[in-house]
């Protein structure tokens, strides 16, 4: 088997999942700009099932990931008890398959297909920003209220960066990250402290699919989220995980091809309004509006930094770690979180 031979792979794995039927083909619908790998499956009745392949992290946190998405899935109350793809299960489990071969270590989960509606439009008006931030509300009271009964997460904040950490004091790490083993050290230093002066353990804790750009999601022609797929980013933390990629969506400039991830966004005027509507129908706390901050720091940190030769293609992965050392971590101390206090009266 070649080193990246992922259509046999889904076989083995669907075979392990039922062998009665056969796939007629696999293709690959992956996102172009992302190293993850997403498959629609057809099978020989015609049949069709969508396959996730992933190859970083653990084995147990992929497992652990689905079958807190599969509760979660199940437990979302109206509007939102179909805004979830459904994994498939076997002997009431979600089935995940491991592939491991010589230096080959990678994980298949299969997927019911999910429909889709609209996309929102690649630059939004300050009506359609109002409706999304009254909707994100409501979404995150859902996720909060079926949080409370799905399985426990073993990931947090702590652990995360703490990984991070013993990868820049390793080997590779000292490697791929040489000349800025200090500066990244002490962001981390940075974070740790403020989450624990913020108090963060204390704040609401749900389901956040933290990758909220307009490619990951769609609505009905009222702005009422309808469907969610792409759960790469998934974790159990605050809501304010999810912030960032909204004040992206209803940024200026809008949806790009080419992008970067810029501070900006959080400061614009447009997601004032946003964060005005959300805040009436689930109010935000002064702390969790200066982890705003904080949760920025972290997201380039775990996603760009940690993870980002995973989720970004190796030219694109280069780009915005350059980036993150010249531009977004010197711009997060102009972070005014006065401004948000201001807007939201708090």
């Amino acid at each position: 088997m070649r080193l990246k031979d992922y259509p046999e792979i889904i076989r083995k794995a669907w075979a392990g999942f039922d062998n009665s039927i056969g796939v007629k083909f696999v293709e690959d619908i992956s996102a172009k700009v992302s190293t993850n790998h997403v498959f629609r499956v057809t099978l020989d009745n015609d049949d069709i099932v969508v396959a996730k392949l992933s190859y970083f992290g653990k084995y147990e946190h992929f497992k652990e990931d689905h079958r807190i998405i599969q509760a979660l899935a199940n437990n979302l109350l109206y509007p939102f008890e179909n805004v979830l793809a459904r994994s498939l299960v076997k002997n009431n489990q979600v089935y995940t398959y491991r592939y491991q071969e010589d230096f080959v270590d990678t994980w298949v989960v299969f997927y019911n297909p999910i429909r889709a509606m609209n996309r929102l439009p690649k630059r939004l008006n300050e009506e359609q920003i109002k409706k999304l931030g009254n909707e994100t509300a409501k979404f995150h009271l859902a996720c909060l209220r079926a949080g409370k009964s799905i399985p426990k997460s073993s990931k947090n904040l702590r652990t995360d960066i703490q990984h991070l950490l013993e990868i820049l004091d390793s080997d590779t790490g000292q490697y791929e990250h040489r000349g800025y083993i200090q500066l990244l050290k002490r962001q981390c230093d940075i974070f740790m402290k403020n989450i624990q002066r913020l108090n963060v353990s204390s704040f609401d804790k749900m389901p956040v699919f933290v990758d909220w750009n307009i490619g990951n999601f769609s609505v009905t022609d009222d702005l009422k989220l309808y469907s969610r797929w792409d759960y790469d980013w998934f974790r159990v933390s605050s809501r304010i995980m999810d912030f960032y990629f909204f004040a992206r969506v209803c940024s200026n400039v809008g949806d790009r091809t080419v992008f970067s991830y810029l501070l900006g966004p959080l400061m614009e005027d447009r997601f004032m309004i946003f964060l005005k509507e959300y805040h009436q129908v689930y109010p935000l706390t002064i702390n969790e509006v200066r982890f705003m901050k904080e949760a920025y720091r972290f997201f380039i940190l775990n996603y760009v930094i940690k993870y980002g030769k995973y989720f970004f293609h190796r030219a694109y992965c280069t780009k915005l770690q350059k980036e993150a050392y010249e531009l977004y971590f010197p711009s997060i101390d102009g972070f005014d979180e006065d401004k948000i206090l201001r807007a939201l009266n708090l």
